[in-house]
């Protein structure tokens, strides 16, 4: 029997909104499609509005803080931008160690500026911990501020410094570096006395007689005396304590620590060093931005910044031909290599 049309509309309400009333909506959406976006439009605008005027007032009090408190303004914008970089690093790491997962690599099979970036990462990362334990306490925010302050080049890492800061704390660490390189030219030399084996002991005696008369050793006689860095007497497990230290204060390694902590980490960091080489060796010279070949000369022991970059280049060259030939054992000559080619290099003549 036939419903009457009060009982189909009876019927519809006890249901509640179902189809009808979705395709009642769909139709007024069809009619008029502009509502339906009006207020995913206007949140876009407010947000945009809202950015907008974070920025000028930004913008605003950065000017003010330049005008009236311009030290100030410098530590400000150093820490806003340092900020920044160290965000676009964290992304960045986060990328190549997910990168790595998927294609199952490991890190000697990373591209040169994968490897170094990740090895810079690890070494700020480690910096860091004392300052991020110190402000684990309440209220001991204040005491990091004062801290950071007064000792940047201890305690920040080098996206907070200024560019002042980045050649003076790089002029610094060098100094304390080469203050380490007699040592190491007198413990070779004494070491040398003691070698079993007449030529490599004549060789090697020589070649640190003529490093401390102001010589520039060729890579051919370095590798010449190679045999004495991998037998008894400077195999890196071998060498004395305090040429360990000195080697330790090169590497910008701490001296303060066990002997055999010592010679793992100066072995860690002299391989590490050696895979960066050969990466860099694939990847070739040629490719390097200016300020990568000099940072690349500044880790393994010589101080570009009197250097043009044709000096910087023919040093580096010099130095992959040796590193590129040397096996793991030889880590010794690596590290000691480090003084011997660097000490006396002054740019070459045109």
């Amino acid at each position: 029997m036939a419903l009457s049309m009060a009982g189909c509309r009876g019927w519809l309400w006890r249901l509640g909104p179902g189809p009808a009333a979705g395709l009642s909506r769909a139709r007024r959406e069809l009619r008029f499609p502009g509502r339906c976006l009006s207020t995913k439009a206007g949140s876009r605008s407010v947000l945009a509005a809202l950015v907008s005027t974070a920025k000028r007032i930004n913008k605003r009090y950065e000017r003010f803080l330049e005008r009236t408190f311009p030290r100030f303004y410098v530590l400000h914008s150093t820490f806003t931008r340092g900020i920044q970089a160290l965000f676009l690093e964290v992304k960045e790491i986060r990328d190549i160690r997910s990168r790595m997962a998927r294609q199952g690599l490991s890190v000697q099979q990373l591209p040169y500026r994968d490897m170094e970036r990740l090895r810079q990462f690890r070494r700020d990362l480690i910096k860091a911990v004392p300052i991020g334990i110190i402000a684990i306490p309440p209220f001991a925010n204040f005491l990091v501020i004062i801290l950071m302050y007064f000792f940047p080049r201890q305690l920040l890492i080098r996206h907070f410094w200024t560019p002042q800061q980045q050649v003076e704390f790089l002029g610094t660490y060098d100094a304390i570096r080469r203050d380490s390189y007699p040592a190491v030219l007198e413990s070779l030399a004494r070491a040398a006395r003691s070698l079993p084996d007449p030529q490599l002991q004549s060789r090697l005696q020589q070649l640190c007689s003529e490093v401390q008369r102001g010589s520039q050793p060729r890579v051919a006689e370095l590798c010449a005396v190679r045999g004495a860095f991998s037998g008894p007497v400077l195999a890196l497990n071998q060498l004395q304590v305090s040429h360990v230290k000195a080697l330790s204060r090169v590497l910008f390694l701490t001296p303060h620590l066990p002997a055999p902590v010592l010679r793992h980490r100066l072995r860690s960091h002299v391989l590490e060093i050696r895979q960066l080489d050969r990466a860099l060796q694939r990847l070739s010279l040629g490719q390097l931005r200016e300020e990568e070949l000099r940072a690349a000369c500044y880790l393994r022991g010589l101080n570009p910044t009197h250097l043009d970059v044709a000096s910087c280049r023919a040093w580096l060259e010099q130095w992959l031909g040796l590193s590129c030939r040397l096996e793991a054992s030889e880590a010794s000559l690596l590290a000691n290599s480090m003084v011997l080619l660097s000490l006396n290099y002054v740019r070459p003549k045109e």
